[in-house]
């Protein structure tokens, strides 16, 4: 009884802050979920609100490989299948909060979002925001450069999830996450690849942050690179939630 009178006041604050004061609960109460009672519960809804943009762009559902475009300064996540060894815009997703500045992620506690080029390696089905999807941060070229700076605890837990608050973390809300989280359990998290840039290179040449490290110029030319694929989208407003 305790339990459920200390959920009942806490479910009001909750909602506010992405739920992490009353999850502890609800978990202790109801147990952990699996990756399969997520896909059971969502999946179908998740994959009938995205067939119709793969339908609008000639697209196949579900698709052979896809990556997500971040860019932190527009708050926009953007989606891309790829097919006939050619890349498609699909949609765009909306960052629902931010933290940080432009720059990349160098320490535990900074807030910074990170920048570079990830993969996802990890579906949660018990975030404390819905549901979230890990990233390999640091991934390989960040604890190179941390050697290099002589820094140590780089920071870690950076995950795609839902709601709308965040530290560090991509939060893009309950449906979309519902949408990616099924979209990825369903093709595999190899065909997945993640790009966080500070602003659109495809739009204008990635300039470093003055009191950025000097290898910030190497990170954003591959990033840049890694755009090239990618054209520039003309996003029509069935494409933007």
């Amino acid at each position: 009884m305790a339990i459920f009178l200390a959920l009942a006041m806490l479910l009001p604050m909750g909602y506010r802050y992405g739920r992490s004061l009353w999850y502890p609960f609800y978990v202790k109460m109801v147990g952990q979920r699996t990756v399969e009672d997520v896909i059971y519960r969502y999946g179908y809804k998740a994959e009938s609100r995205l067939k119709p943009y793969f339908t609008s762009a000639g697209l196949n559902f579900p698709p052979q490989e896809v990556s997500l475009l971040t860019i932190k300064d527009q708050l926009q996540m953007e989606l891309w299948a790829k097919q006939d060894n050619n890349w498609h815009y699909v949609r765009t997703y909306p960052l629902l909060a931010n933290s940080g500045t432009k720059g990349p992620k160098l320490r535990q506690g900074d807030k910074q979002i990170p920048e570079g080029l990830y993969k996802i390696t990890f579906l949660n089905p018990n975030s404390r925001y819905h549901l979230s999807m890990k990233l390999n941060y640091p991934n390989a070229f960040d604890q190179q450069k941390a050697v290099t700076d002589g820094r140590t605890r780089l920071g870690g837990d950076i995950f795609i999830h839902g709601k709308d608050v965040s530290i560090g973390c991509l939060a893009v809300g309950d449906q979309a996450i519902e949408e990616l989280f099924t979209l990825v359990h369903r093709i595999g998290k190899r065909q997945v690849s993640v790009v966080i840039a500070p602003s659109d290179p495809r739009l204008q040449a990635l300039k470093p942050p003055l009191t950025s490290p000097r290898w910030t110029n190497h990170l954003y030319q591959q990033i840049a690179h890694a755009f090239t694929p990618y054209s520039h989208p003309v996003v029509s407003a069935n494409h933007y939630p």
